[in-house]
């Protein structure tokens, strides 16, 4: 297994094209740090503080501190963290993930999600016993897997609902649907097509439709305008767009389209929304420090 790489303060961690089945890769980036991990590698990142940049095949990604994703080894992902940042991952090689779920361990899902700072501790523990061991060692990588894979328990869930008579090819349709979800996520900039999504995952877009809604309950289609309205209530929180911009920033043409599908799923208009936000941090911003303690 190759020692633990860090890149600080700018430097880049370049990818290692040799014996990618085999390797084992435990790598950290800080303060403008930038890694890529090798090619053919199944990687998993987490945001320990500040936030990190991730372009990927699936699209552009915010890491933001106590969140995770994993990606599949062609994503080839390129990460950046921010000044504030630090972020660690691990990437793995086809082999050593193979003997590990032989050996019992839960395979890990591509996707993105959060966890709580019990859960942070433990990955991080975890994640230097990896570090620290001078030889990929399964006993020391199946705990930090096995708690990763606890976190993707929702995903889990929908395994069931995946067509298929064995449990391997259920497995199959599930990976090539969550990478499509992730492209969703990754773009929500934009509308995606669904004959993107069809060709990402080499399925028909009537099936890929069709098995979507099948495991997640709503169609692409919808899944899209959600991810996009989320962002746009997210851009009117953190930033200082104009109204019409933030329509735009997330691939709305018609800002009277986006007046009535932001209130559709907010509830208000974008302007209520974002002076109610700022209301309600004003007034926490004011409370005294033993309330905010409380």
């Amino acid at each position: 297994m190759e020692q633990v790489q860090w890149a600080d303060r700018g430097r880049l961690l370049q990818p290692v094209p040799a014996g990618a089945e085999t390797r084992v890769e435990p790598m950290g980036l800080s303060r403008m740090g930038a890694a890529q991990p090798s090619p053919g590698l199944f990687s998993f990142w987490i945001q320990l503080r500040g936030s990190s940049w991730i372009e990927a095949r699936e699209g552009r990604f915010r890491l933001r501190a106590g969140e995770w994703i994993v990606l599949e080894r062609d994503s080839r992902a390129q990460l950046q963290a921010d000044r504030r940042g630090v972020c660690v991952g691990l990437a793995v090689g086809t082999a050593v993930l193979a003997q590990l779920v032989r050996g019992g361990a839960a395979p890990l899902h591509v996707g993105q999600g959060r966890m709580s700072r019990g859960d942070l501790r433990t990955v991080v523990r975890l994640w230097r016993r990896v570090a620290a061991a001078p030889v990929a060692d399964p006993a020391v990588l199946r705990p930090l897997l096995a708690h990763m894979a606890a976190l993707q328990a929702e995903l889990a869930e929908c395994l069931p609902r995946c067509p298929g008579r064995s449990r391997g090819r259920k497995q199959q349709v599930f990976s090539r649907l969550q990478r499509a979800r992730l492209y969703l996520e990754g773009n929500r900039d934009r509308v995606v097509r669904i004959a993107e999504l069809a060709e990402l995952t080499s399925f028909s877009s009537w099936y890929f439709s069709k098995t979507f809604h099948q495991v997640y309950g709503e169609s692409p289609q919808e899944s899209s305008a959600r991810l996009r309205l989320e962002y746009a209530a997210e851009l009117l929180r953190e930033t200082d767009m104009m109204i019409g911009e933030v329509a735009a920033a997330c691939g709305f043409d018609n800002p009277c389209s986006f007046a009535r599908a932001f209130r559709t799923r907010h509830g208000s208009s974008a302007s209520a929304y974002r002076a109610a936000m700022r209301a309600g941090q004003a007034m926490a911003d004011q409370e005294p420090p033993y309330r905010k303690a409380a």
